[in-house]
């Protein structure tokens, strides 16, 4: 099967609508209210136009999506950071580990290959009964909890990429705010 990772285009904003919406049906189903589960047509598309949206497709069919959300963005996440958001595989491919897959390739091409980046962060809702476990297996350790007012408390994550420039990183976090206390 041959698989192809790239960033979606906005021509393509309805396939990705759909496979959002199929990815994030079981967790909607447990009462947990993400944003892609539910978004229009129109905040799908502000969402592409917004953020990096990459996917992974397998013999041309959009398969799986994840996205980062930049620093410097529209939404940033909350350290500063690369944050990844609308995260999802579809369901009828259960098993074939294409969310695995498009994680890897994100983290390797975009966040290390092009970004540079020292680490990466994620949120999920403190209540699923399966993602902190799933991600901590990846490799991201849990920072906070915060309530953003979306019916479940989120939970924070961190994984670093490049323990070198990790550490650098933080100098410069430690630096700034104690230039700005």
């Amino acid at each position: 099967m041959q698989l192809d990772f790239r960033q979606v285009s906005p021509d393509e904003v309805e396939t990705y609508q759909a496979l959002m919406h199929a990815a994030y049906a079981p967790v909607k189903a447990l009462g947990i209210q993400f944003d892609a589960a539910s978004a229009s047509l129109e905040k799908t598309l502000q969402h592409l136009q917004s953020h990096g949206v990459y996917a992974l497709y397998a013999s041309g069919e959009m398969v799986a999506s994840i996205t980062v959300r930049y620093p410097w963005g529209t939404l940033p996440g909350p350290f500063g950071l690369p944050h990844i958001g609308w995260f999802g595989a579809h369901p009828a491919r259960a098993g074939m580990h294409f969310g695995r897959q498009i994680q890897d390739r994100l983290e390797k091409e975009i966040l290390i290959g092009q970004l540079h980046a020292p680490a990466v962060s994620l949120g999920t809702a403190v209540s699923h009964p399966w993602l902190k476990e799933m991600y901590s297996k990846r490799g991201y350790q849990p920072m906070h909890t915060t309530d953003l007012g979306k019916g479940h408390i989120t939970l924070y994550m961190k994984k670093i990429l490049d323990e070198t420039a990790h550490a650098a990183w933080l100098t410069r976090q430690n630096t700034q705010t104690e230039i700005h206390s």
